[in-house]
Formats: structure tokens, C-alpha cells, sequence
């Protein structure tokens, strides 16, 4: 009886339509994120925008078809969060299953501010963070979560680095023998090392912003990577941030066509 839902979940798993939209979810990561590069491009050389997700869904949303492309990555990323579920469900080890989980949890997030955005909504996420991070800081013991939250943000950029710098990240692949092999994990090398490299300083700024309980320290990446913008070289780092996550969303777009499930 309890493995009926396990073969449940590896039919799902095979089925040829969940892996179509799961393919579609995978490259709506990989849109965001090359938005979110291009955004901070815009940004490191003077013009405006907001370099986050919400941003760059706001981006879509403004072109012609934007909310009919918005809501195609709705149904993306819920598959996405599903099929993750039912990798939980099929995997071996109880780390690896909350692994699963919580990237269900971050796609299942992801779709929410879709809709959002999709709905006319989203708009100031910068300010919305502040004003989180601004009750947080209110409330008894406030400061030690924001502080916690902060430094699981850091501990999350930390592993995304030491990924990209020692391709652990490939293990998770599952690549076919060809000429795109070594592409995909380049642009992974390089994309995980720069959204590492962004996530340490999100997280740094949310942890700066408890300590000094100061929260318009605490900004998200928007506001983070338009503070790197103000510092003496800073905008060279953001260059160099940007064209990373580019490379990640690019990497993610070739995986959704390239990468067996």
C-alpha cells in the first residue's frame, strides 16, 4: 500500500505531457533570470528597472502578448514545483526529499508572483521588502530573524558558488553525450558562481540591515545589486554579476530543451 503513491508519482513522471510543461517551467527560470541580467545591465549603466524577478516579469508584461507569455510561465512553474514533488516522492535519502520539497516550495513562490504580475500587481518590490524586513524588526526577537533569514541567504549564495566553482552542479544533469554537453556546463559554471556571488550579498545587506536594525538596508536583490552600483568599482562588479546571470538563465533554457528528466 504505501508504494502506490511512489508508482503513481514515477507514471506522472514518465508521462510525455507533465515533462512538456516541465520543460516550459525550466525555461521560465532561465527567462527570469536572463531578464533579471539584462535589467542589472540597464541598471550598472545608468538607465532604470528593477533587477528581480518581479522586475523582470514586469518586463514581459509590457511587451504585446506579455500577460499570455506571464501566464504560460504560471503553468510552467506550477509543473515545475509539481514535478519536483514527485521526485521528493520517488528519491532515496530523507535530505534529498527535503531538497525536492523546498525547490517546489521556491517554484510554487515563483508562480504566485506570477500571477501577481500577471493580475497588475507586484509592482515596488523593493519597497515591499523594506517594509517586511521594517514589521520584522518591530516584533520581539525581530532582529534575530531577519539576522537568521540573512545568513541562510548567505549560506544559500555560499553553496551556490562552491557549485559553480567545483561543478558539483553536474551531477544533477543529465546531459546527452553531444556537442552541447560542455556549453550547458559552462554556462552553468558561470551562472551558479554569479548568482552565488549576488545571493552572499542580498543576504550580507538583510544581516547588515539587522545589526544596525537599519531594514532599507535590507532591499532584495534589486536593491542589493543597485547598491553595488554606488560603491568605487561597483559597477564593473554589477557588469560582471549581470552577464553571470545571463549565462544562468541561458543555461537553464538549454537544459530545458537539452537535459533528459
Amino acid at each position: 500500500m504505501s508504494g502506490a503513491p511512489t508508482r503513481t508519482a514515477s507514471r506522472l513522471e514518465h508521462s510525455t505531457f507533465v515533462r512538456v510543461l516541465t520543460r516550459v517551467g525550466l525555461a521560465s527560470i532561465g527567462l527570469l533570470h536572463i531578464l533579471i541580467g539584462v535589467i542589472a545591465l540597464a541598471v550598472a549603466f545608468g538607465a532604470g528597472g528593477t533587477a528581480d524577478q518581479s522586475g523582470a516579469l514586469q518586463a514581459v508584461a509590457a511587451v504585446p502578448g506579455g500577460v499570455f507569455v506571464l501566464w504560460l510561465i504560471v503553468i510552467g512553474l506550477i509543473v515545475l514545483a509539481l514535478w519536483q514533488l514527485l521526485v521528493a516522492v520517488t528519491a532515496h535519502g530523507a535530505a534529498t526529499k527535503v531538497v525536492e520539497v523546498a525547490k517546489a516550495v521556491i517554484y510554487g513562490a515563483l508562480a504566485f508572483i506570477t500571477v501577481s504580475v500577471s493580475l497588475g500587481g507586484g509592482q515596488n518590490s523593493t519597497g515591499k521588502q523594506k517594509s517586511g524586513s521594517a514589521h520584522l524588526l518591530a516584533l520581539p526577537g525581530g532582529v534575530f530573524v531577519l539576522g537568521l533569514i540573512g545568513l541562510i541567504v548567505v549560506a544559500v549564495g555560499v553553496e551556490f558558488f562552491r557549485n559553480g566553482v567545483t561543478s558539483r552542479f553536474e551531477r544533477d544533469l543529465k546531459l546527452p553525450p553531444d556537442r552541447w554537453a560542455e556549453a550547458i556546463t559552462v554556462l552553468g559554471r558561470v551562472g551558479y558562481i554569479a548568482k552565488g556571488v549576488a545571493l552572499v550579498l542580498v543576504g550580507g545587506l538583510v544581516v547588515l540591515g539587522a545589526v544596525t536594525y537599519d531594514p532599507s538596508k535590507a532591499t532584495g536583490l534589486d536593491g542589493s545589486l543597485k547598491t553595488l552600483a554606488s560603491v568605487p568599482f561597483g559597477v564593473v562588479a554589477l557588469v560582471v554579476i549581470a552577464l553571470g546571470l545571463i549565462a544562468y538563465g541561458l543555461f537553464w533554457c538549454v537544459r530545458s530543451v537539452k537535459a533528459r528528466l
